[in-house]
Parts: structure tokens; sequence; C-alpha cells
């Protein structure tokens, strides 16, 4: 992976482009200290309802009601101690 400061990437930005969509990853400094990341994007597959069924089991227990204390944060009913007064 390529670090390279601020100053660099702006002057070499096509060069780093190139890199990055040969698969390197690049990564932008400032002072030394990591700043952000370039990386390719890549296409993504067209997406196809149902593809993970079979493969993800739900426990019933999910289904279970829930505890009067969750279900009353849930509903927003803390809410109100969160909040600052106006």
């Amino acid at each position: 992976m390529l670090t390279v400061n601020v100053h660099e990437a702006k002057t070499h930005l096509s060069r780093l482009l190139a890199r990055v969509e040969a698969g390197e990853e690049v990564v932008i400094a400032r002072n030394g200290k990591p700043v952000a990341r370039l990386v390719s994007v890549r296409e993504q597959g067209k997406r196809q309802p149902g593809a993970f069924k079979g493969l993800i089991k739900i426990d019933d227990s999910f289904f279970d009601p829930l505890p009067e204390e969750e279900l009353k944060a849930w509903e927003g009913a803390q809410t109100a101690r969160l909040l600052p007064a106006n």
C-alpha cells in the first residue's frame, strides 16, 4: 500500500488513479497521519432478491415478546429523559 502526502496526491492524482485502477490502494496523509484511502470503485453486480434464502436461520425466540422495559424504550417512553428541557 502506497502512502503519499496531500501535496504529492494533488500533484500526481492521475498517476495515483492509474495505480488504483490497477488494484493498488493509496493512502493520503497529512503531516504523516493517514487521512483518506483511494480504492477502486468496482461495479456492483445486479441484486437478486432471495439470494440468501436457506442460508440464514432465525431462532424462534426472535419472535418472543420484548421485556416491558425494552418495549418502552423502543416506543420512546424513555426518550423524555434523554432530551434536554427547552
